[in-house]
């Protein structure tokens, strides 16, 4: 199934260190997505959160009216990797053994680790999806290159099968398979995509993120769907405002 030239799905390419990208699973100011400690008070338990309530270009966003344009080709050249997960959380984290990557206007970013948000933090056209998945990628500068996926409600996904086989359900739970995996299996066929410049998505909320979103969302089963919510609950931030940013989109 693939979205025409009026919707924005989610590849994500950002401009921040990896340690900056950490310290938002890691940091020790205790946030979540609900009460007192959500996303809409983000920006007010710690000085290096502020930009959660006063940046410009925060992500999440509604994914809708991008400019179409000549944009590059995304390379990937994924490898196997032992299935390592671990639930940080906040979130189901893989961590991707080295040696795979994407190549982005010549700029090659080697992945590091994908994660997902329930429901999608993304939405299209105000649509919301299932799931949403982050492919975490850093090139030699330390810049990251984060590829989207939305995860819609559809047939089962057997590419999935021996990641939620393994799902960690409790914080801090790690498991080790000897199984590979292959991350472009996980990703749709059509690797066509839509940009804009924004943020982490969660704590501390660094901006000059380069997000890339995939137009095409992957199917999973109502069951694979639910499983993971039933361990990270909501886990979702809500949409941001656009502000005087361009959503562009590739043709």
């Amino acid at each position: 199934m693939r979205f025409g030239k009026s919707v924005l799905a989610a590849t994500f390419a950002i401009g921040l260190s990896l340690a900056a990208f950490n310290a938002s699973a890691s940091s020790g100011a205790h946030w979540g997505y609900e009460g007192e400690h959500g996303p809409e008070h983000w920006g007010h338990m710690q000085g290096e959160y502020k930009a959660c309530a006063e940046g410009k270009t925060q992500s999440p966003i509604d994914l809708t009216g991008a400019a179409v344009e000549d944009l590059a080709d995304i390379t990937f050249d994924y490898k196997a990797s032992k299935l390592n997960v671990v639930n940080n959380g906040h979130t189901v984290q893989v961590n991707y053994d080295s040696g795979s990557s994407i190549s982005v206007n010549g700029s090659q970013y080697n992945l590091v680790q994908f994660h997902f948000h329930t429901p999608s933090e993304h939405t299209v056209n105000g649509k919301s999806f299932g799931n949403e998945m982050h492919l975490v990628h850093k090139n030699d500068k330390g810049e990251l290159a984060v590829v989207g996926v939305l995860i819609d409600k559809g047939a089962e996904n057997a590419a999935y099968k021996a990641i939620w086989s393994n799902l960690p359900k409790k914080a801090n739970e790690k498991k080790s398979v000897a199984v590979d995996i292959n991350a472009s299996e996980l990703l749709p066929v059509d690797r066509e995509y839509f940009t804009y410049m924004g943020s982490l998505t969660t704590p501390p909320c660094s901006e000059n993120v380069r997000w890339i979103v995939l137009q095409s969302p992957i199917q999973m089963s109502e069951g694979q769907i639910a499983e993971i919510q039933k361990i990270m609950h909501k886990n979702n931030r809500p949409v941001q405002k656009l502000h005087d940013r361009t959503l562009k989109m590739s043709k």
